[in-house]
């Protein structure tokens, strides 16, 4: 049997004639040490709305300013028809020769106004595309740069509907807007225009105003509250929907589709009553709105005729003053453009908060080229909500060593693991890798030299042979000798494709997962390799062939292993005992065993006396069938493979 890592034999009293290594407490942090903690900050104060809705204005910038051109161009020629249809019609009825070029301004205005606008739709649909991608690109880029444990508290169908259709609705913004401040510009030019013609039919005008005001008022207070609610209950059932897509075997076998049918649905009714009351709100605004313009350009007309009649007024700016007046009375229709701002902002506001997670931090410093992979934890502590999960962990473990960590469940074990390879950020305190804070390194650097393997690993890349390498350039036969060392070559041969085989396209059991995940783990191997649980769904004597390859194939390093199996303590150099977030003891297995809690710790559930372990050197048989029974340690030929 050869235990796990490639470190010296050890004995409880340094036997066969070397030095026993020992965890020693470590020196106490300086409190003026920079890298003491760094807690990740929101490097990016735009994360809010309003910002995020700059940043996407800022992107397509050239376009939305095209829109904005080419709308308040439509604007200028849609208030410059109406004087020329007046002028032309007063030049008709004297019968004059010089109707004629009136005429063909009108032509030129009308089609100059139809490719105007024509063109605010080609530029303004290019524009949200360019913007929707920005915002996309943004949200996954600060999703993976982020700390995994706070990207984690957003489920993943909530992420899609964020990244998808808040993302879209977000994006039309900046056009919304250029949109809205160029359609301004008519009723505001035919309002003036009015003043000019005649400034009683302007004032008639103004005269209804307020109201319009109003009602817009009402419908913004309204709609943003709908909106959001609406949005909300959308990303719900988007949730629940890739909830049940993850486990659609698990509803299979209950045979409960029904029933995860409805509960999937279940907000349906809740959706549909802010989706009625969101449009409610609209088309009681849209509705006052298209009741009172017409009403106002009625009494223009009507205090137009009068000045007509009374000889204030010719025939052509009466039809040229009743042209402004509907002009003017587009202001109404600034209701649809402001509540297409209104689930902008909401929108924006769902897609602000991934882009508020605090992005992982690096430094500048690289490890001493001759160190061996010595980790140090220095008064690490780690807090989740009000839960102190580590409190004030302190250890050396010696370069080159392999140290099990050992504990029952939520005693810290994988925390200390994501701590060590800093996935996760400690509230106080700081590691040390050969010396060089964690986070005072280089991300290459950290990245290089620090691995890792998980109980569920997830495979990225086109083909096997891409997933295995973790996205950098690695030759094909270093990807499968460690292939090799994780038992998984041969089972990676089996498939059509081999390693050309894409992951989706490989049928694979937990177990054959996790050979991949280590053979990842092991193509990547630096000074310090955290295996997080990675050995939980290997049989006994696959995990023997894996640690037995870890020892002797695998680049020689700090192994920092996550046990569950008495048989992966026992292979390794020291353990760490955890409990409620304490080191509880550490030494070697064979001197812990002799501690009935720590023996509780293996027993199974039903066992009420776990039996005391054979501690002298004995062989054991890879396939025994007791993976709870006591483990010896190492034979004299097996600390001489070491």
């Amino acid at each position: 049997m050869t235990r796990c890592g490639a470190g010296r034999a050890l004995s409880p009293s340094g036997a066969h004639g070397r030095r026993s290594l020992r965890l020693r407490p470590a020196d106490r942090p300086n409190r003026e040490d920079p890298f003491l903690k760094t807690p990740p900050v929101p490097e990016d104060r735009e994360a809010t709305a309003a910002g995020l809705l700059l940043g996407a204005a800022r992107h397509s910038a050239g376009r939305t300013t095209a829109v904005f051109l080419c709308s308040a161009a439509s604007a200028a020629a849609s208030l410059a028809l109406p004087a020329v249809l007046g002028r032309t019609l007063d030049l008709l009825l004297r019968r004059s020769p010089d109707a004629d070029p009136w005429l063909l301004a009108c032509a030129a205005l009308i089609v100059a106004e139809v490719l105007l606008d024509a063109a605010v739709a080609l530029l303004g649909g290019t524009a949200g595309a360019r913007s929707a991608a920005w915002l996309r690109t943004r949200g996954v880029g600060r999703l993976l740069a982020a700390w995994p444990g706070h990207a984690s508290r957003f489920p993943p169908g909530d992420v899609a509907v964020r990244l998808t259709a808040n993302a879209t609705e977000a994006s039309t913004a900046p056009v919304s807007a250029a949109t809205l401040g160029a359609s301004l510009l008519a009723p505001v030019g035919a309002l003036v225009a009015l003043f000019l013609i005649d400034p009683w039919t302007a004032l008639t005008f103004l005269a209804g105003l307020p109201l319009l005001v109003l009602v817009l008022r009402a419908f913004a207070r309204g709609s943003s509250d709908s909106v959001a609610s609406y949005q909300h209950v959308q990303a719900d059932i988007a949730t629940r929907l890739v909830e049940a897509l993850a486990g659609a075997r698990t509803i299979a076998a209950a045979g409960t589709e029904a029933r995860d049918r409805d509960r999937i649905l279940a907000p349906l009714p809740e959706l549909a009553a802010q989706g009625s009351r969101m449009w409610r709100i609209h088309g009681a605004a849209v509705a006052r709105s298209g009741v009172l313009m017409p009403l106002l350009t009625v009494a223009v007309l009507a205090v137009g005729g009068i000045r007509l009649a009374s000889g204030d007024m010719s025939v052509g700016e009466l039809l040229a003053a009743s042209r402004y007046a509907a002009l003017a009375a587009g202001v109404g229709t600034a209701a649809g453009l402001l509540g297409s701002l209104i689930r902008s902002r909401s929108a924006a506001r769902r897609a602000a908060e991934l882009m508020a997670l605090p992005a992982m931090t690096y430094g500048a410093r690289t490890l001493p080229p001759e160190a061996r992979g010595t980790l140090e934890l220095r008064g690490v502590s780690v807090k989740h909500q009000d839960r102190t999960v580590l409190a004030g962990v302190d250890l050396t473990i010696p370069g080159g060593t392999s140290v099990a960590v050992v504990g029952r469940s939520g005693a810290g074990k994988s925390t200390l693991a994501a701590v060590a390879g800093r996935l996760t950020e400690p509230d106080g305190g700081t590691v040390l890798l050969d010396g060089v804070p964690l986070g005072a390194l280089r991300q290459d650097e950290l990245r290089r030299e620090v691995g890792h393997a998980f109980e569920r690993p997830v495979l990225f890349g086109a083909t096997l042979g891409e997933a295995l390498a973790g996205g950098s350039p690695m030759p094909g036969e270093r990807v499968r000798a460690a292939a090799r060392a994780a038992s998984a070559d041969a089972l990676v041969r089996l498939l059509p494709q081999g390693y050309a085989t894409a992951p989706h396209a490989a049928p694979l059991s937990g177990g054959e997962l996790q050979r991949l995940g280590l053979a990842r783990a092991f193509a990547r191997a630096g000074r310090l390799l955290v295996l997080d649980d990675a050995t939980s769904s290997l049989d006994t004597v696959t995990e023997h062939q894996v640690e037995r390859a870890l020892a002797r194939d695998v680049r020689h390093g700090t192994r920092l292993i996550v046990a569950h199996r008495l048989s992966s303590a026992a292979r390794c150099d020291l353990v760490v005992w955890l409990e409620e977030g304490r080191v509880r003891a550490t030494g070697t297995h064979e001197a812990l065993w002799r501690s009935e809690e720590y023996r509780a710790l293996f027993a199974p559930p039903e066992a009420t006396e776990p039996a005391a372990p054979d501690l002298a050197p004995a062989a054991a048989s890879p396939t025994d069938p007791y993976p709870h029974a006591a483990v010896p340690g190492p034979t004299a030929a097996e600390r001489a493979d070491r």
